[in-house]
């Protein structure tokens, strides 16, 4: 039976090395001793290869070992196996200046507006052959992140994490009423009372319309009436800006677009705790190096605007 027709399974790769050997030694006691095994060790292995094969490959002359054509052909296809066979067992150095790859995260535009720019900033210097694709937040994101279909999401410290899950904290933020700067509410303290007497503008990323907000005016026995429900953090700001209304956003966001929309911001009185803002990816990931690379640039770039 020739090689082409035996199953691999039932072949001994321990013999790769030793051919490997022999036919670059052309000896087979110098070739054991690269490999690390006795003549007599050495010559049970030639005759195991030459069964497999259904060739001699060396051929002893007068001045030694020589090839026979088969083994000649087999020298170089063996060695580029051992090779392949290496690169399987060992890490190829990550280098974020060659690796082609798109990072997909699902992301509110809260978060993406504070820190994409940045992040594709250094991105685009530091790995040009990088991708990152952005998509919402719906009812399969925690399927796709266990498929790998997604490899980063954001989430709050308090969201519990689904099976299989890992987070790593980016950085502190706390909620603000937020309102256009000649609003009634711009100046002074805000009470419940004042959450109750505006209409509001309202983040619905998971469409429960802010419910902790509504949790914690009903517990004073209050209610808000929803002008707008939207999943946009900017189309809040925006809203907000131009009416009367108003809405309760993140304090970093807050900030950084404070000066463009004319807002003025007052700490929440109904969730005055901060919160701590996390990015979320599946275990079976986490020691990939160019995903690693990423999650570490996106905690340094998250310092600088997180609290």
């Amino acid at each position: 039976m020739s090689i082409s027709n035996k199953h691999l399974s039932g072949i001994d790769l321990d013999l790769l090395p030793v051919l490997d050997a022999l036919l670059l030694r052309r000896n087979v006691t110098h070739a054991g001793r690269d490999v690390g095994l006795s003549q007599p060790a050495m010559s049970r292995a030639l005759n195991r290869l030459r069964s497999l094969f259904g060739d001699p490959l060396l051929v002893r002359q007068a001045g030694g070992f020589t090839l026979t054509p088969k083994a000649e052909r087999l020298a170089p296809q063996v060695a580029a196996a051992l090779a392949q066979l290496g690169a399987l067992f060992r890490d190829a150095p990550f280098d974020p200046a060659i690796e082609q790859r798109t990072v997909r995260i699902a992301a509110a535009d809260a978060q993406t507006l504070l820190l994409m720019p940045e992040v594709m900033r250094r991105v685009s210097h530091d790995a040009p052959g990088f991708r990152v694709a952005v998509e919402s937040y719906g009812p399969e994101t925690v399927r796709h992140i266990q498929q790998g279909r997604i490899d980063f999401a954001f989430a709050l410290a308090s969201s519990p994490l689904p099976p299989g899950a890992e987070s790593m904290v980016l950085g502190v933020d706390r909620l603000m009423l937020v309102t256009r700067r000649g609003h009634p509410l711009a100046a002074g303290p805000v009470s419940a009372e004042d959450y109750a007497r505006f209409s509001h503008a309202a983040i619905t990323i998971f469409g429960d319309g802010q419910s902790e907000i509504d949790a914690a005016l009903a517990a004073r026995g209050l209610s808000r009436t929803i002008a707008l429900a939207t999943p946009h953090f900017a189309v809040a700001l925006a809203v907000v800006a131009a009416t009367d209304y108003v809405t309760t956003l993140s304090e970093a966001l807050s900030r950084r677009f404070g000066d463009m929309f004319g807002l003025a911001m007052r700490p929440s009185p109904l969730i005055p705790e901060p919160f701590s803002v996390t990015l979320v990816w599946d275990r079976l990931r986490s020691a990939d190096p160019a995903l690693v690379w990423f999650r570490e640039l996106m905690r340094d770039v998250a310092s600088t605007v997180y609290r």
